[in-house]
């Protein structure tokens, strides 16, 4: 796939399109509201695992989407509640809802699984990290200068360093299997999960700037029905065995959490990154995108009942003034 710094595609995913522009929007600041809605909304993976625990990481992600699906497929058919017709995509429409699927929700966590079993979990959290900026780089706009965005990167970068200094377990260093091929091959699907991510948030963003007529939330509603139909095909890989599942402890809190989650963290998070990618460019959207980092920790620091290290408050501190620097730089 290409990556560029106006990446675009029309309904079916082929001609190009002027570069996205800059924020001045009439809504920019609802853009920027709905960004960080995503990534609060984002950010409730990252505890929600630990509110059950127990159940795999992939689990929580299979029925995650399930319920994604589930609840999306309530949507597209609600307006016969009302006596309407329900808004169905094209077959270019859905054809694209399935593939930008692919790239940002199950195909990206297949990689993501399979960088963690090959090199651990550190490496490829790292590696993950850096997709903001990869998506400030490529996203920016013809019109703003490099000087402009740099404050951002500069404090982003930063950011992310200092949280590299935080304690790890020890899983994910390259040490003696450092030179064994499954760890390599780790790190290999690490950057192909970072750069699977990357592409779908500047590609979905082209996309719903070249179809208008296409709400945010249909949008997000059709991705929402692929990434259900997607879990078909990750349960069976990832996912556990019904039976297994339905003899752990907790099964119907997990179920409620991950219901919790495939509409908050998915549906409801995905709306608003539509809307966010609409009226921003890709590099201010993708600045936002730290703000998942920085409410995940939050919520962590709400469940464990304490206070943030020195070293995190460093980072998330880093974090927001990146951010601010970066809306400062697009007005």
């Amino acid at each position: 796939m290409a990556l560029a710094s106006d990446p675009a595609l029309t309904s079916d995913g082929a001609a190009p399109m002027r570069a996205a522009p800059r924020c001045r929007h009439p809504g920019w600041l609802g853009g920027i509201l709905a960004g960080l809605a995503a990534g609060a909304l984002w950010g409730m993976v990252f505890v929600a695992p630990r509110t059950v625990p127990g159940f795999a990481a992939e689990d929580y992600a299979v029925w995650r989407y399930f319920a994604c699906g589930v609840f999306s497929l309530g949507m597209l058919f609600a307006p016969l509640l009302r006596g309407q017709r329900p808004v169905l995509p094209t077959w270019r429409q859905a054809w694209a809802a399935m593939w930008l699927t692919v790239l940002g929700y199950t195909g990206y966590y297949l990689l993501l699984v399979l960088a963690i079993e090959g090199a651990g979990s550190v490496l490829p959290t790292l590696i993950i990290g850096t997709i903001p900026i990869w998506v400030m780089v490529l996203g920016k706009p013809h019109g703003l200068l490099w000087r402009g965005l740099l404050p951002g990167l500069v404090l982003t970068v930063s950011g992310l360093l200092v949280m590299m200094q935080l304690p790890h377990a020890s899983d994910g260093a390259p040490g003696a299997h450092a030179l064994d091929a499954p760890f390599w091959q780790g790190i290999a699907y690490a950057v192909a999960a970072m750069v699977s991510w990357t592409a779908y948030a500047l590609l979905n963003a082209a996309w719903l700037q070249c179809n208008p007529g296409v709400s945010s939330t249909d949008w997000a509603t059709w991705s929402g029905i692929a990434a259900g139909l997607g879990t078909l095909c990750m349960w069976p890989v990832l996912g556990t065995p019904w039976a297994d599942l339905t003899s752990k402890q907790g099964l119907p809190l997990f179920l409620i959490v991950c219901t919790a989650t495939g509409i908050g963290a998915a549906w409801v998070a995905s709306v608003a990154l539509n809307v966010a990618s609409r009226r921003l460019s890709p590099s201010l959207a993708g600045q936002l995108i730290v703000s998942e980092m920085v409410f995940g920790v939050a919520y962590a620091y709400l469940w464990d009942g304490r206070w943030p290290s020195g070293t995190e408050w460093t980072a998330c501190t880093l974090f927001v003034l990146g951010i601010l620097a970066s809306i400062r730089a697009h007005r």
